[in-house]
């Protein structure tokens, strides 16, 4: 029995070293919108750095509540990370996920404040229609 139990606390270990337990591209407080012009990435984003928008026009990033202005400071600890990979902010890809009910002009502030700290690749995330 106790090899049984010792076996069974191997494979737990095993598999929770390979899960990815990221929340990075989920947030409950984030409502995609839905279109019919919505289709998955073909290939994954090579250095994805996903920000919220949410409706009460905060904006998280890795868990963290920040605003526009300040989206800054947490752009630069991700710039930081992508120069000891040898990376540029060029090389990085944005993904916005934006709550429905955001304004078009908040989402293009936060593109204009990313684009002013040298990123150029943006995704947007949406919902698939009837999805």
């Amino acid at each position: 029995m106790t090899s049984m139990i010792d076996m069974v606390f191997q494979l737990i270990a095993f598999f929770t070293v390979l899960i990815n337990f990221s929340q990075d591209e989920q947030n409950d407080r984030v409502r995609l919108p839905e279109s019919e012009l919505a289709r998955p990435a073909e290939s994954p984003l090579e250095s994805p750095i996903t920000l919220h928008l949410i409706s009460d026009n905060s904006i998280e990033l890795g868990g963290v509540p920040t605003t526009i202005d300040g989206i800054g400071v947490l752009l630069n600890v991700e710039l930081q990370l992508l120069k000891t990979k040898g990376k540029t902010a060029a090389d990085a890809n944005i993904i916005i996920r934006a709550d429905r009910n955001m304004s078009g002009g908040r989402v293009q502030d936060l593109i204009k404040k990313c684009q002013e700290m040298g990123f150029e690749k943006f995704a947007l995330r949406v919902k698939e229609l009837g999805a």
